[in-house]
């Protein structure tokens, strides 16, 4: 039976702490759970409601699993993965300002309170990688600077193509064209696709091992932040598509240089230390991208589905 809104109020409503204790698939299919999709003061209202702090978490445990209890295997394939997060959350910081300059005024509110969001996450890896893997440095941009060398190439793709479309849309933010190519990226891609996978590889291992407390419980609030964003992007594209259905070209536009990307890829973070294999990866993202083209009314082309059937999983979120 399919689940409802009501299935999910825990996840709605509870704490920090709550949240801690709720599993990770209830957060990603609490995403896509909604009775229509809602409105940017909607959305608003519940970050206010959902708002955590990131200093609430003791970190404490998990450098005693991390030095003492994951193996070496483990550790650098949690780190391969996380670091494409930590570096995403903090270039989106600064990305999504562009995007929010030419939005409604609602849109402008919300889109406010997710580069807060942004924040906060920069914030929690920040503090992960002092406290627990051990990195140094005295201010934020030090660790951001040394965690550089666990990024992987499937980074620089994705990312590399949202700080060209951010640009692209600084020089002209009002082009409707340049916000749906921005929020495809974005919102569909990088945050309903790639963050979702990421969050389940390294929650589902945190979870199934019984290690890292407080970054299960920081993560799966992140994740909760990221169903607002992205339930917020599905409705910037639906109500887009719905204006103008020229704009399924930019979507599909945007998605075939992402496959393109993924063919092109000599490296991919090794994730089955951590329990997850590329046919896994490979089936969580195509799931998840094919339900958020559902939710805006947009379907691949025969030759693009093909293409999607063997594109390397691409490691990273924001």
């Amino acid at each position: 039976m399919a689940k409802t809104v009501e299935d999910f109020q825990i996840v709605e409503d509870t704490d920090l702490e709550g949240i801690g204790k709720v599993h990770i698939d209830e957060v990603i299919e609490y995403v896509h759970t909604f009775k229509k999709l809602p409105a940017p003061l909607d959305l608003y209202a519940r970050y206010l409601k959902q708002r955590w702090n990131v200093y609430d978490l003791d970190f404490t445990q998990d450098a005693v699993d991390w030095h003492e209890k994951m193996t070496e295997d483990e550790r650098q394939a949690f780190i391969d993965i996380s670091s494409g997060f930590h570096h995403g959350e903090r270039q989106v910081e600064v990305d999504l300002v562009p995007f929010m300059m030419a939005g409604t005024e609602d849109e402008k509110i919300f889109v406010s309170s997710q580069i807060e969001d942004e924040a906060r996450h920069t914030v929690f890896f920040d503090r992960f990688y002092k406290e627990v893997v051990g990195v140094p440095g005295e201010t934020i941009m030090d660790v951001l600077d040394h965690s550089y060398q666990w990024l992987t190439e499937t980074f620089v793709g994705p990312f590399g193509l949202l700080a060209y479309l951010a640009d692209d849309l600084r020089q002209n933010p009002d082009d409707p064209h340049r916000r749906v190519k921005y929020s495809t990226l974005y919102h569909l891609w990088i945050e309903g696709v790639l963050a979702l996978v990421v969050m389940k590889v390294t929650l589902g291992f945190g979870r199934d091992r019984g290690f890292l407390p407080a970054y299960y419980t920081g993560f799966t609030a992140t994740c909760r932040d990221e169903a607002r964003h992205v339930q917020f992007g599905m409705k910037f594209l639906y109500d887009s598509l719905k204006r103008d259905p020229s704009h399924q070209k930019d979507v599909l536009q945007v998605l075939q240089t992402i496959f393109n990307m993924g063919g092109a890829v000599s490296k991919v973070a090794n994730t089955e230390p951590l329990g997850f294999d590329i046919l896994q990866l490979r089936e969580l993202m195509v799931g998840q991208l094919y339900r958020k083209l559902g939710i805006i009314g947009v379907e691949l082309p025969k030759e693009m589905s093909q293409q999607l059937q063997s594109l390397e999983p691409v490691i990273a979120g924001g």
